[in-house]
């Protein structure tokens, strides 16, 4: 081999190896976006003890904030998990996840809807919990990718303690009523309900009737157990 064809094959194998070496770099880098995604996403059900392996749902739109302060609505588990996605890769030395900011609104397994004003609310709530998936399952947080197997279809109706009702065509109108029903009755320690029957869609799309909130916990109680396996 001449000194051409060997300076030759000397930069071309220091251009591939570079350029392995870019591949892997590239691949551990969004891997760990990925792992930070799914672990955020783990922390915040965690904290409320919501989800599809928790008591309570997120009624969304839900805000976050992150470790630089920044907040961000989201409206829902697609967009939760993008917005996180995109703040770790513009911000890759970040080591902290983000928090729920408040107010916000759960949903129980029955369909009722409460109101959380502050962290140490959402403490109490979680106390009344008695689920402990998440706590089982803290090794593999980075694995978790979160949500609800399914999700009520609107419009809705939702009862009041006075014995109101308001129609909801959208989470977003949801969420608001419930804020401005609670700024009102501040002294209430009753909870708005789901009015049933209502339908739910599954994440494949299929659409079931739902008569009670008993029947409404059940199907809660099943995709825990379709999952935590």
């Amino acid at each position: 081999m001449n000194k051409l064809m060997q300076f030759s094959f000397l930069l071309a194998l220091g251009a591939f190896t570079l350029f392995t070496a870019c591949e892997k770099e590239d691949l551990n880098v969004t891997e760990d976006v990925e792992f930070y995604v799914n672990s955020s996403v783990f922390d915040l059900e965690e904290r409320g003890n919501c989800g599809r392996f928790g008591c309570y749902a997120f009624v969304f739109p839900i805000s976050i904030q992150f470790p630089d302060s920044s907040t961000a609505e989201v409206e829902d588990y697609e967009n939760l998990r993008t917005t996180i996605r995109d703040w770790k890769e513009a911000n890759p030395n970040a080591e902290g996840r983000p928090n729920l900011a408040f107010p916000l609104e759960v949903m129980d397994d029955e369909g009722n809807v409460i109101s959380v004003a502050s962290r140490e609310e959402l403490t109490e709530l979680r106390l009344e919990c008695r689920k402990e998936f998440f706590q089982k399952r803290r090794d593999k947080r980075g694995k978790h990718r979160g949500g609800i197997c399914f999700k009520p279809v609107f419009p809705i109706s939702v009862s009041f303690p006075d014995g109101t009702t308001f129609t909801a065509d959208s989470p977003r109108a949801l969420k608001e009523e419930i804020r401005s029903w609670r700024r009102d009755n501040r002294g209430s320690e009753e909870r708005p309900g789901i009015v049933f029957p209502i339908q739910v869609q599954y994440e494949d799309g299929t659409i079931v009737d739902v008569g009670s909130s008993e029947e409404f916990k059940a199907l809660r109680e099943a995709c825990s157990e379709d999952e935590e396996g």
